[in-house]
Order: structure tokens, then sequence, then C-alpha cells
């Protein structure tokens, strides 16, 4: 092979690895048994982006993170993970956090990131020991200082707020260094202010970790809010007599930022439809 050809091929192998998506979903579907919870899912995310995701109650948004962490599998179809199978199985490169705090209560916050990184190296019981411990001991001070816990690191779960908590178990999946970020309504019991600083939290973890986040949330405005784009999960066939023949798809995939309200509107409505009973008297004339 000539020179001039071995560097083209070189450049175009640069060129396709630039361009192959983190995460690539074809034909994605899940079924259990008869019910069918999604169908015909199609998606390709690059690294870097930050994906919101709304639907209706039941529609599939957090079974297609869990299809990412690698704890559900897809009935049909297929997902990709860097071009390749995601393995069954949970990995360091993709950390989640949930709605319920997944925080260990006989551990202080301090302990609770340092056994976060003690499970990442297969430690059965999560605990370090010599360098190791110091290492992971400093990372995870450093860790929660970022997410503003640096004043708790000797207090235990029952001591914090519920964003406290939910700070804690953001830490517990950073400090892990993973690529992905998978985010199931973390923010859901918390209240509006409290959101706010989370919200903010998330976006400066998200440029300074350079992290990949998939956030599932129950609030449109939330969704349009954070992040690159946002995925409306609805079904596009409806059977009133057999309401899981069919699943849930991607019916809108846009860019966050100014939305028509027109079209904030439509969507709102899917996701929450308002009843005429409910509809303000003004609207009703």
């Amino acid at each position: 092979m000539s020179q001039s050809i071995q560097t083209k091929t070189a450049v175009s192998n640069v060129k396709k690895a630039a361009v192959t998506p983190i995460i690539q979903g074809t034909n994605i579907g899940k079924s259990y048994g008869q019910d069918i919870i999604l169908e015909r899912v199609n998606v390709s995310v690059q690294e870097g982006e930050f994906i919101t995701l709304v639907g209706a109650s039941g529609c599939g948004k957090s079974t297609f993170l869990k299809m990412i962490l690698g704890i559900e599998t897809a009935t049909e179809g297929e997902l990709l993970l860097d071009g390749k199978p995601i393995p069954n199985e949970p990995g360091s490169d993709r950390g989640i956090v949930f709605q319920q705090y997944s925080v260990f209560p006989h551990m202080t916050v301090l302990e609770n990131v340092i056994a976060a990184k003690g499970f990442q190296k297969s430690s059965i019981t999560g605990y370090l020991f010599g360098k190791e411990k110091k290492v992971a001991k400093q990372e995870a001070a450093e860790m929660l200082a970022q997410v503003g816990l640096g004043h708790a690191l000797n207090r235990y779960p029952h001591e914090l707020s519920g964003g406290m908590k939910q700070r804690l178990a953001i830490a517990q999946a950073v400090i892990c260094k993973p690529r992905i970020l998978l985010l199931d309504e973390p923010f859901g019991a918390l209240d509006p202010g409290i959101r706010a600083d989370m919200h903010a939290l998330v976006l400066d973890l998200w440029h300074k970790h350079k992290l990949t986040i998939f956030m599932v949330t129950h609030d449109l405005k939330e969704g349009f809010y954070l992040g690159t784009r946002l995925w409306v999960f609805d079904k596009l066939r409806h059977d009133p007599h057999s309401p899981n023949a069919y699943g849930a798809s991607i019916t809108y995939d846009l860019p966050v930022g100014h939305m028509p309200e027109p079209l904030y509107d439509e969507i709102d409505q899917q996701l929450r439809p308002i009843t005429k009973m409910e509809q303000p008297i003004s609207s009703m004339e």
C-alpha cells in the first residue's frame, strides 16, 4: 500500500471514529410478555450531548435508561455504545442517579462516596485500604466540595435535607468518572428553589466533566431548560380495548431553546391531557 493511500485511510478512520455516536438505537422495541412498552425507537446521540426525556407515566422513559445502563435488554432492534452492543450489565462508564436516594444510611457522607469508588474497583464491601484509600478519600472530598457538601463530610444521611441527599447521590455517581450519566427523575421530590440549585449543579458538572447525560423528568419546563435536546415519548397507535398492545416511540426530538408556544402547548397536552371539567370557564365559553 502506498504512503498516500495509507495516509488517506488513516484520515478516513479518524473521521469515522470522530462521528461514531456514543449511543445508537435502531428500531428498539421492549415488551414484557404481551405488554409492549417501547417500539420503533431510533436514536443517535453524540458524546457530550444532554438529552432530557419527557412523557406520560409508564411510557418507557425509565426503561430506556435502564437499557443504556445494561440492566434491561431490548426485545427487538439494536442498542449500541460506541458502535458495539451495550453489555448486559452496568459498567463504570455509565452512572445513574434515581429519585430515591441511593445512599448507605450507616456511612457518613465522605464514607458513602469513598465506598462508591471502592465498588468501582470490584471490592465486595466497598472498603479500600492503604494508599488506595488515601487517594480515594482525597478524590471524594474534592468531589463533595464540587457538589456543595464540603461542609458535611462527617454527617450521616439522616442528618441531610432532601437536596443534600441528592447531591450526595450525584457525587457517588460522578466520582466513578462515567462517560454517561443517567438521571431518573432526580429532582421530582425537591422544592422548586432547591431544584433550581440542582439544575445549576448538574449543568456545571456536565461541562466540567464532559459528560453525556440522559435525564428523565416529568416537568416539561425543566426538560426545555436543561441540556441540548428534548425527546418526547408517546404512543403513535392506541387501542382502547388493549392499552398495552402498542408501545411508545419518540414523537418529538427537539433542540432545547426557544420553543413556539403552540408546539409547547401541544406537547404539554400530550403529557397531561386536560379534561373538559378542568378547563377554565373562559376557555369553555
